[in-house]
């Protein structure tokens, strides 16, 4: 079996991180969500919210974390590794918020390629907002739309995981890679 890498999206707060944590619970090699990484280290240097105030540096950290990601993941001995976000994320935050950026961040898109992406939909009764996660639902709503769209820009077919326990979608998870 060819080592697939596989990748969680959605937009805030659709429960993409509790659903990592319950595949590592179960043996699986997952990576997590960069940006909050990227943020508490911003404000260690005294940038409170270092996507509002430097979208484009803030987006180059994530595209170099990402890269690093996608890279160690496929030196990893698992058949599948899971991870929390891709690399055209930071592309469709980058739409969302209506900025431009470097065409190398287009090159990174087309030149790391996942085997699988699953998205999970806006889900209002789990939505909860946080110190890091300052978008409302309705923002949480239009990125998810600019997820979409661009991961499907660069060829991917998207697996929508069902709301409802995190059992069941672990469960349509698996069974859609078995």
């Amino acid at each position: 079996m060819a080592k697939e890498i596989i990748v969680i999206i959605g937009g805030p707060g659709t429960g993409k991180t509790t659903l990592i944590d319950a595949l590592i619970a179960r043996g699986y090699c997952c990576y997590p969500e960069i940006s909050r990484e990227v943020t508490a280290e911003a404000k260690k240097q005294g940038i409170e919210q270092l996507f509002l105030e430097k979208p484009l540096l803030f987006s180059e950290l994530l595209l170099e974390g990402r890269k690093k990601q996608f890279l160690s993941a496929q030196t990893e001995p698992h058949d599948w590794v899971f991870l929390d976000r891709g690399i055209p994320d930071v592309l469709a935050y980058m739409h969302y918020i209506g900025d431009s950026y470097p065409a190398f961040f287009d090159a990174a898109c087309r030149e790391h390629t996942y085997s699988k992406i699953f998205v999970l939909p806006p889900w209002e009764e789990i939505y909860v907002s946080d110190d890091e996660r300052y978008e409302n639902y309705d923002q949480a709503k239009l990125i998810y739309g600019h997820l979409t769209e661009t991961y499907q820009k660069y060829g991917y077919d998207l697996i929508e995981v069902p709301k409802g326990s995190v059992e069941k979608r672990v469960g349509f998870i698996l069974e859609r890679l078995a």
